[in-house]
């Protein structure tokens, strides 16, 4: 084999290996070119924005989205920033309207709150507020106790259960929503109730004593209670026994006092008539009862 014929294979080999690599990069550029996903720009939070957080422009940042675009997912920074946080959004998170209060309603606990429904504050201690466990998202019965007007003071003190399966909006300044469950003390606890639940709430912090009751938030079932009382406690009845009624004496209206008859004067009593017969002539002499002659 000559020297020649040998350089004219190798430039061959070459050239072929040239061309394949050519054609290998043009192919495979062709196909991830048809491969890449089609994508829209959103905006995402570039941190954890909590529940009543105010979203200024620093918190948001356009991103390309793969796939398809989340129902309500928000494309405008304009139609974000000043608006309120009502559930928490987290870093690279879509930013969804569902997660933001309307426009012009502000950001912290007042945004939280739904149309149509109301905030009420309950003052707690640590037994009133189970020991700091009535945290955010925590659901609870409301108890009261007091004397109604008007029971028997046999009854002594009654307990009822006001309200049943109430969402604890926040614990004091805290409105997130602790994952730990970590207790919190505070001393003001605030319910979302509606106007006609408010109502109860404000007139029983007045008169009675509140309690709240924990309760797990999967449990939506409203218990029928009748109440306890102290009499009940001691009986060992169930519900608010009511004593019989004591008998009172019966008052009966006096008689009424008929006046007296005027005193009526004796009726004279009728004469006495004699006839005296004198001849064909015919006389009367009249006598009185009492014996004067007429």
């Amino acid at each position: 084999m000559n020297k020649r014929f040998l350089t004219v294979l190798v430039f061959a080999f070459v050239v072929a290996g040239a061309f394949t690599l050519i054609f290998y990069k043009a192919i495979a550029g062709r196909i991830n070119t048809s491969a890449k996903p089609v994508t829209t720009k959103v905006i995402v939070a570039n941190r954890t924005l909590g529940v009543g957080t105010l979203i200024r422009d620093l918190d948001l940042t356009y991103r390309d989205w793969a796939g398809p675009v989340p129902q309500q997912a928000a494309t405008k920074k304009e139609d974000v920033i000043g608006r309120g946080v009502i559930s928490a959004i987290y870093e690279g998170e879509p930013i969804l309207e569902t997660r933001l209060a309307p426009k012009g309603s502000g950001a912290g606990l007042a945004a939280t709150i739904p149309n149509g429904m109301r905030a009420v504050g309950v003052k707690v201690n640590e037994i009133i507020g189970l020991a700091g466990f009535v945290v955010p998202g925590m659901r609870v019965d409301v108890v009261i106790s007091g004397a109604p007007p008007e029971s028997p003071k046999a009854l002594g003190m009654l307990s009822k259960t006001l309200l049943q399966n109430i969402e604890v909006l926040s614990a004091g300044q805290n409105i997130q929503k602790d994952a730990e469950g970590k207790p919190i003390s505070v001393q003001v606890v605030n319910l979302l109730v509606t106007p006609e639940q408010a109502e109860k709430i404000s007139l029983a912090q007045t008169n009675t004593q509140i309690q709240l009751v924990l309760r797990n938030p999967v449990d939506t079932d409203v218990a029928k209670t009748r109440g306890t009382s102290v009499l009940a406690l001691f009986s060992g009845d169930e519900g608010i026994p009511m004593p019989a009624a004591s008998k009172a004496p019966v008052r009966r209206a006096a008689a009424p006092v008929k006046k007296a008859a005027p005193e009526e004067k004796p009726k004279p009593k009728p004469p006495i008539v004699i006839e005296v017969l004198t001849g064909a002539k015919k006389t009367q002499a009249e006598f009185s009862a009492e014996g004067n002659s007429r």
